[in-house]
């Protein structure tokens, strides 16, 4: 018999987290593993748009890192969790800063702000920075909320949301397009 994908537990609005503790789906945990979920999702639609290789590659490292991510944002700090999940390295980060420096040598200098567009792909990856910069923000509200969020994933969410910035902006130069300046009214 094939698996199901419907389990009828989250019928009455509550759902578990890793290590079986229920939850409703509004606690703010399930509101930041399903965004950074969101963003994962949003990154598959720039591989796919973007059509490059070296994209797809890249874009591919971070959405392994967004599923640990998930998972730990998925995981009850109250309760021992018997399976071993991945984890998130120093070197996740330095992975994106090398990525951003590299991108950042092909990109021309910018002399004012941009308005996300020039490519399809930019502007997906554009939507990409925005979810990112949400999960960011869930997360430090946890923090607040004395909910468990470990500082590195503060770190490569805020990371992240910097790289896809240069990523839209390096789509849009490999295309033979340009940045499109904001044109404040004075």
């Amino acid at each position: 018999m094939a698996f199901k994908i419907y389990t009828k537990t989250g019928d009455k609005g509550l759902t578990s987290l890793i290590g079986g503790v229920r939850v409703p789906k509004n606690h703010i945990r399930i509101e930041s593993y399903g965004t950074v979920d969101e963003l994962n999702s949003q990154l598959g639609m720039v591989t796919d748009l973007a059509q490059n290789e070296q994209i797809s590659e890249w874009l591919r490292e971070v959405q392994d890192r967004l599923f640990t991510i998930g998972s730990v944002l998925a995981t009850s700090p109250e309760k021992e969790v018997k399976m071993k999940l991945p984890d998130l390295h120093t070197e996740d980060v330095q992975w994106l800063e090398q990525h951003i420096d590299k991108m950042n040598e092909a990109l021309p200098e910018m002399r004012s702000f941009i308005l996300p567009g020039g490519h399809v792909a930019a502007s997906s990856a554009h939507v990409a920075r925005c979810i990112c910069r949400r999960a960011e923000r869930i997360c430090v509200a946890m923090q607040e909320q004395d909910e468990e969020v470990p500082e590195l994933i503060l770190q490569y969410l805020n990371r992240l949301s910097d790289f896809l910035f240069v990523l839209a902006r390096y789509i849009v130069i490999i295309n033979g397009g340009e940045d499109i300046p904001w044109r404040a009214r004075v």
